[in-house]
């Protein structure tokens, strides 16, 4: 008798959409091959079916849809997944990137990261926020249980999803050490930050507050994750800040992890989280963190982190200019931090995840 074949949804992967993607390429990494008494199929994205799948422990099947293309995307998950994995035989369906079919006979389990279109609308442009949040209770309204990253967001999903019956389990992520220099050997002058440019990751105060220190102590800041023309140039121009910013764009894991080995402070201003992997990544890397004053960044890095209200650029800039100038504060962050990061690893998020799609075929 076959082994039950769990169909992993990766429509939504092309190599630049972040968290979401580290996510999964992290836990199939290290899902077993031989021993799980599973097997495992990936229905991808033609970007993603291009590209390296090495990690991916089973067979990609190129689903000939863009993830780049919003329509096509939403029209692959909600009817293209559920479809293949019937043709298939699939015995459980993994959508791990907070959409899922509009109807499976297979049991569904549902990850969702956030549930930002839900908490802060008018971070999310246009008709983009109602079309996700139908898409995201129509997913979870069929999931036989849903995985999320934190405890904050297990709170949204039962809160504005009005989930009762349906488990929804906490699995927290994980940073990986794979750059690290010694504290007397990082830069004594760079801030790092690092996300997309959606609204809600808060780079306007940052480099507000990076404005408001003196050009004699100022130091010098990279912002990676930008695809094309970076939205916060004109910022940078009218703030004056040409010589102390440099916009990186989007960069390899390989080129990331060298930042976070070299900068002196880690700086992450963001409004709203489902969970703050870079906090994590940051710490693993041996790199002091700034964050803003979220319960989910609590929930994270716990006293591992220095915090900050960043709706505040004054507060924000008082407390860079602190730690800057307190090496000890940074060694100090550094060391907890890297502890921290030791908590949380990957093989066991991979782990607790297949332990969750056992227990549901258990069920079945």
């Amino acid at each position: 008798m076959p082994l039950p074949l769990i169909l992993v949804d990766l429509l939504f992967f092309t190599g630049k959409k972040g968290g979401m993607e580290s996510y999964v390429r992290e836990i199939y990494s290290r899902m077993p091959r031989e021993t799980a008494g599973v097997r495992f199929m990936a229905l991808a994205s033609s970007e993603l079916a291009a590209g390296d799948t090495s990690w991916f422990p089973g067979d990609v099947i190129d689903s000939g849809i863009s993830g780049e293309n919003r329509i096509a995307w939403a029209r692959g998950e909600l009817f293209t997944v559920a479809a293949f994995a019937r043709r298939r035989r699939a015995t459980l369906i993994h959508c791990p990137a907070n959409l899922g079919p509009l109807y499976s006979r297979i049991p569904v389990v549902l990850t969702i990261h956030d549930l930002l279109p839900f908490r802060h609308p008018e971070y999310v442009p246009g008709a983009y926020s109602l079309i996700l949040r139908t898409l995201i209770r129509l997913g979870a309204r069929i999931a036989r249980r849903i995985l999320t990253v934190s405890i904050a967001s297990r709170t949204d999903i039962r809160r504005y999803l009005q989930i009762k019956r349906t488990p929804v389990e906490v699995i927290p992520l994980a940073g990986e050490t794979r750059v690290l220099v010694s504290p007397e050997n990082r830069r004594t002058d760079q801030l790092l930050a690092v996300g997309n440019r959606m609204p809600h990751k808060n780079f306007s105060s940052l480099l507000t507050a990076l404005a408001l220190l003196p050009e004699n102590t100022r130091p010098h800041l990279v912002i990676t994750g930008s695809h094309g023309d970076d939205p916060l140039t004109p910022l940078v121009a009218e703030l004056g800040l040409q010589e102390w910013v440099s916009l990186r764009g989007w960069l390899t894991p390989e080129e990331l992890d060298t930042l976070y080995a070299e900068s002196t402070l880690f700086v992450f201003p963001t409004y709203f989280e489902g969970f703050g992997l870079p906090v994590l990544e940051a710490m693993a890397h041996g790199c002091p963190v700034l964050c803003s004053d979220l319960p989910v960044l609590h929930e994270v890095a716990g006293d591992a982190a220095a915090y900050v209200d960043c709706h505040d650029a004054s507060r924000l800039a008082a407390s860079i200019s602190g730690l800057l100038s307190s090496p000890e504060d940074l060694v100090r962050l550094a060391t907890t931090g890297l502890r921290r990061a030791e908590e949380f690893t990957w093989d066991r998020t991979a782990q607790t995840t297949l332990e969750s799609f056992q227990r549901v075929l258990a069920e079945r």
